[in-house]
C-alpha cells in the first residue's frame, strides 16, 4: 500500500516508518526538515494551503497524522494544520486516515487528572482536531489515543481499557498505529490505548 507519514521525523513518526517499511508498504516519509538519506522523503508544511497539501498526498491509499509541534506552535500545526491535513487528503482523492491524538483528548472533564492537567492547551487542540476528523469529514479514520508516551524499550503488549490513564513505550504506539491500516475493524474507531498484558494482535482482534 501507498501510504504517506506526515511528522515522518518525529518520536513516533521514525518508528512508524521503519514498521510500515518493514510491514512491506510504500511509504513516503513527510515532514518540514525531510531526511536527506531517504528516496522517499518528501517536504511537506503544514502550514500550507490544503490545495497545497493535497498535491503532495495525490496517488496515496492513506494518510498518517502523526505530527506534534510539542507544544510550541499548537494553533497552526497541531490543530489548523491538522484539519487542514484532513481536507488535502479528502482534496486528493484518500480515504483511509489514521490521526495520533492524547488520551481522553475528547473527554474535557477528565483533562484535570494526573498529567493532563499539564497539557490543557494540547488537549484542545487535539479536541478540535478530533472532533473535525470525526464529524467534518467522510474519512476512513481510525484515532489512537495513548498515554503518556516513554522512550522504554517495546513490551508488544497494550490494553485498551478507558478508566485510567496509563505510560505508552514510543514503539508499541507505533506498532499499533502500523497494525492498524490493515485492521477493518478499527474503521471510524476512537482507540485509546496504554500498557498492559494483551498482545497488540488479539487486543485489535477484539475491537
Amino acid at each position: 500500500m501507498k501510504v504517506f507519514v506526515i511528522g515522518a521525523t518525529g518520536r513516533v513518526g521514525k518508528v512508524l516508518v521503519a514498521q510500515l517499511r518493514q510491514n512491506g508498504h510504500e511509504v513516503f516519509a513527510g515532514s518540514r526538515r525531510p531526511q536527506a538519506d531517504d528516496d522517499h522523503a518528501i517536504y511537506f508544511d503544514l502550514h500550507a494551503t490544503p490545495q497545497e497539501m493535497a498535491k503532495v498526498l495525490t496517488g496515496v491509499q492513506a494518510v498518517y497524522f502523526v505530527a506534534g509541534s510539542r507544544g510550541k506552535d499548537l494553533l497552526q500545526t497541531d490543530l489548523n494544520g491538522a484539519v487542514n491535513a484532513m481536507k488535502a487528503a479528502e482534496l486528493a482523492g484518500v480515504k483511509r486516515y489514521i490521526q495520533l491524538s492524547s488520551a481522553y483528548a475528547l473527554t474535557p472533564q477528565r483533562w484535570s487528572e494526573g498529567y493532563l492537567k499539564d497539557i490543557t492547551d494540547y488537549n484542545i487542540a487535539k479536541y478540535f482536531a478530533d472532533n473535525w476528523l470525526i464529524h467534518r469529514t467522510t474519512l476512513d479514520y481510525t484515532i489512537l489515543q495513548p498515554g503518556v508516551l516513554t522512550t522504554a524499550p517495546a513490551v508488544g503488549q497494550v490494553s485498551l481499557d478507558t478508566t485510567t490513564l496509563g505510560e505508552n513505550p514510543l514503539a508499541d504506539v507505533a506498532t499499533m498505529l502500523a497494525a492498524v491500516l490493515t485492521a477493518p475493524q478499527t474503521s471510524r474507531k476512537v482507540i485509546m490505548m496504554k500498557q498492559g498484558q494483551t498482545s497488540i494482535k488479539t487486543a485489535l482482534a477484539k475491537i
